[in-house]
Formats: structure tokens, C-alpha cells, sequence
């Protein structure tokens, strides 16, 4: 019900969801449903106790619409349908015994005669039986719990504890930091793999069986193709570092990260299916039902397009896509991004939309020049003297030309640039000045390659990312 509810909330509640709860949105979301339901369970037990069929009725209706729901789910078949029935069968025999328990007393008493429960009702057997409801309850929802992190043990041990080996490099590619283009600390080039950001729309993670779990590539192809996990393995790989970042990233936002990828590129893939020269968009669907489009230029354009399975020289994580995601270098997440991904299709724009697109979103997302200020920190207070100021700046695919730093309302000044790694990358900057003590507004803008410095003007994430200048407030004392 919960994904459910994902799938069909308006643009405006999702991105007022990730602004006020960023990652923990799904948290919040969980939050909300134990509310709504115990709002349910309230109501059902006010309506018994004036009707007993009506109340047996919301819980028997609330049943049957979280089976109707789980069936339908991407992945899912009618056996999800058990779980809500049974649960709807145990809600309505606890229903009525309870209401029994508080009814029976609730009739006129035709002979007086010593009570036994002085207040109207047998507190004592009810207070019992809800007692051993709730425990009952707890224990299924403990084995529940227990046995869907048990599959998601198994699911992460079915990984490999190694990648292979790739012969030949054609970058400078490596889970260390290359020298030079790292400046400052606190910020790693290499973003680690527990401290990279994540940015979906699955409430639980897939369950995902690697023995029968396949990667389809079909639509306007010659040869439609079908590879499991070792075929994937024994495919020629590259390794290529590339920074990924989510649309839904506000200026000086924390949805960016660095990561050197490793698998099978995307255009290798697409030549041996063949591809219709009618074909406008790759079309991606991820276990769970999320889908997104980009061009099929994307793919043959000389970008390193690929069916990623390695992150930072280990097998991608359950969390970030296993066993395998799309990584399209310099397009948004939401239009190129498939985690847990099970087919490709090869289609037209006007057949087929993505997740986002019906909401809103744009379909062309190419991600636009930007600069963050990382150091000193939000909030942090500095002491007087010589004071250093850092951060990073990105324009995938066009690479960062110069990133520059403004004091208050004074000129623009030019930061020192780390090792320019790739166009793909972003680029560490640091600038350093004397401060007196003090309150110092400061700004950062990035100018790429092609000679285009980022805007000023402030816009939201929606449609097609956000921008203006990263701002900070420094105090000096």
C-alpha cells in the first residue's frame, strides 16, 4: 500500500517530502501509515460498537484492497493476496470478540444482581485478551520481520565477494585518489560507498532472486537479448569514475556523489541487439516497477553509457542497485538512473513515458553546471587570520573550466582547481583570504568548458533541476 501510495503522489507532496525529510522520507512514510491504520482501527471500533457489521465490514474492505494492491505490485502474483486476507480474518475475529467483551454489558439488566464488573464491563478479561492480542500480533510481526531480513541476507550474500578483473584500462580509474585531485579533506574525491546519497522511490528494498533474475534488452531490435548475472560477469568491462548527482538536489545540496563504476558498456550491448534507426528512447524498467527514458544518442555518443555492476571495486550494494543499474553520464538519475534493472526497451518518445515525466518533470534532463561550498561548514565558526574556503563544482560532459568566489558584494576571485580527472568528474576548488572578525557573505559559481558560467537566478529542482549561486554565511571571530 505504501509503494502504492509512492507511485500516485502529486509532484508537490514528493518534493515537499524530500525537503523536509531528505532521506528519511520513507521513514516519515511509515510513520504515517501505522498512523492511518490506527486511525482505521479506532473508527472500526467505535462503528462496532453500534453496528457490529459495519465495523467487520471496514476491516474485511481494508483487507481485500491491501491484497488487490500487493497482487498488482511489479514482481508480485496472487499468492501476495494471502497475507491481507489472513490479517482481515484475524482483525475481524478480534474485532468481534472485543466487542463483545464491551457490548455484553451494554443491555438493560432485566434482575439486578451482584455485578462483576463494576464499571459495566469486565475490564479484567478484556484488558486480558487485548494483551494477548497485542502480543500475538507482536510475535508475527517479529517472525515477519525476521524472515524478510533473513532474504535479504540471502540476497546480499548471493553476491560476488569479488569483480572481475579488467585487463586493460582506459582511464585512470581506481577506488584510490588519484594525486591531485583531492585539495582539501573533507570532501573525499571517491565518495565512499556507505556515505553516497540515496534517492528512490522503493519503500523496501526488491527481493531479488539472482539465480532467475535476467536483464532483458528488447523493443525496435534486430535480436532481442536476454543475460543473467554471469553472463554480465563474463562480458568485457571498463571502469570508468563517474559523479552521479539526483535532480531533486537544491543549490548546495547533499544528492551528488563520486564513484569509480564498473561494467558492461551500454552501446557493446545495444550494437549486438541491433537497433531500429526508428528508435528514440531507451526505456528502462527496475524490478520494482519504476521506469525512466533517455535518447538513444546517449548510448553512442562517446560518453561511458553502461550497465554498471561494480561500485568503488566492490559488487553494487542491494541499496544502490544490485545486481546491476544503468549510470548515463551527465543526465539526472530520474530519466537514466534504473536501479535493480530488468529490461531495456528500445522505443519511441511517444510510446512510452517515465516515472517522473506524467508528474511534471522534464523529459530532456541534461545536469547543469554547479559549485558547492563544503568548508568551512554550515554554521561553523572560524577564528581570525588566513581562512580557507573549499568545494566542489561539476558539468558532466562538459567538464569544469574555472570555479570563482565572491566576499560579500566584492568582485569575483578565482579559486585553485584540483587535478582536472575527466569531464565526468567533478572538480575540487579552494580559495583562501584574510579575515578580520566578522559576518562574510560568501558566494561560488562554476564556468564549463564550453565557456557557460552557471546562473544566478534561483530556480526550484522541479523541472529539470535546480539553480543559482551556493551561498554561505561565514563567521568570523
Amino acid at each position: 500500500m505504501g509503494s502504492e501510495f509512492i507511485d500516485h503522489t502529486p509532484k508537490w507532496l514528493k518534493i515537499l517530502a524530500i525537503q523536509l525529510f531528505g532521506t528519511n522520507d520513507k521513514v516519515a512514510l511509515k510513520v504515517g501509515m501505522i498512523s492511518t491504520i490506527a486511525g482505521f482501527a479506532l473508527v472500526s471500533g467505535a462503528i462496532t460498537r453500534r453496528n457490529r457489521n459495519r465495523g467487520l465490514a471496514i476491516i474485511a474492505v481494508f483487507g481485500l484492497l491491501g491484497g488487490a494492491v500487493s497482487s498488482n505490485r511489479p514482481s508480485q502474483s496472487v499468492i501476495a493476496f494471502i497475507p491481507s486476507l489472513f490479517g482481515a480474518a484475524i482483525g475481524c475475529w478480534a474485532l468481534s470478540k472485543f466487542s463483545t467483551f464491551i457490548s455484553q454489558h451494554d443491555r438493560p439488566i432485566e434482575t439486578p444482581g451482584e455485578s462483576r464488573a463494576p464499571l459495566g464491563w469486565d475490564r479484567r478479561r478484556f484488558i486480558s485478551a487485548a494483551s494477548k492480542t497485542v502480543l500475538t500480533s507482536a510475535i508475527f510481526s517479529a517472525v515477519i520481520n525476521r524472515l524478510g531480513n533473513n532474504k535479504i541476507s540471502d540476497i546480499r550474500n548471493s553476491a560476488p565477494e569479488s569483480l572481475p578483473k579488467i585487463s586493460q584500462y582506459n582511464d585512470l580509474a581506481s577506488t584510490k585518489t588519484p594525486s591531485g585531485a583531492q585539495i582539501f579533506s573533507e570532501t573525499p574525491f571517491i565518495t565512499p560507498n556507505k556515505d553516497f546519497y540515496r534517492i528512490d522511490t522503493a519503500l523496501s528494498l526488491p527481493r531479488i532472486n539472482i539465480k532467475t533474475w535476467k536483464l532483458n534488452i528488447g523493443g525496435m531490435v534486430k535480436t532481442p537479448l536476454t543475460l543473467s548475472y554471469q553472463d554480465l560477469l563474463t562480458r568485457p568491462m571498463v571502469e570508468r569514475t563517474i559523479t552521479i548527482c539526483c535532480v531533486s538536489n537544491e543549490v548546495g545540496g547533499p544528492y551528488i556523489g563520486n564513484a569509480v563504476w564498473q561494467g558492461v558498456l551500454l552501446a557493446d550491448l545495444l550494437t549486438e541487439a541491433g537497433i531500429d534507426s526508428r528508435a528514440e528512447q531507451i526505456f528502462g524498467t527496475s524490478v520494482d516497477g519504476w521506469t525512466c527514458g533517455f535518447p538513444v544518442g546517449a548510448a553512442f555518443d562517446g560518453r561511458d553509457a553502461m550497465v554498471a555492476i561494480g561500485m568503488n571495486g566492490e559488487p553494487i550494494s542491494l541499496e544502490h542497485g544490485y545486481p546491476a543499474r544503468i549510470i548515463i553520464p551527465g543526465l539526472y538519475g530520474y530519466v537514466s538512473a534504473t536501479k535493480w534493472v530488468q529490461s531495456l526497451e528500445l522505443t519511441t518518445w511517444s510510446q512510452a513515458e517515465g516515472y517522473w515525466v506524467p508528474l511534471g518533470w522534464s523529459r530532456d534532463a541534461p545536469i547543469k553546471t554547479q559549485s558547492r561550498i563544503d568548508v568551512p561548514r554550515r554554521d561553523e565558526k572560524v577564528s581570525a587570520g588566513k581562512i580557507a574556503i573549499a568545494g566542489v563544482a561539476w558539468a558532466q560532459q562538459r567538464g569544469v573550466e574555472k570555479v570563482e568566489v565572491r566576499i560579500d558584494s566584492g568582485a569575483w576571485n578565482i579559486a585553485t582547481l584540483a587535478l582536472d580527472f575527466s569531464d565526468d568528474t567533478w572538480r575540487q576548488w579552494k580559495y583562501e583570504f584574510n579575515a578580520k572578525p566578522g559576518e562574510y557573505r560568501i558566494q561560488v559559481r562554476a564556468t564549463d568548458k564550453t565557456g557557460e558560467t552557471q546562473t544566478e537566478e534561483v530556480s526550484r529542482p522541479d523541472p529539470d533541476g535546480a539553480t543559482g549561486y551556493h551561498t554561505r554565511t561565514l563567521k568570523v571571530i
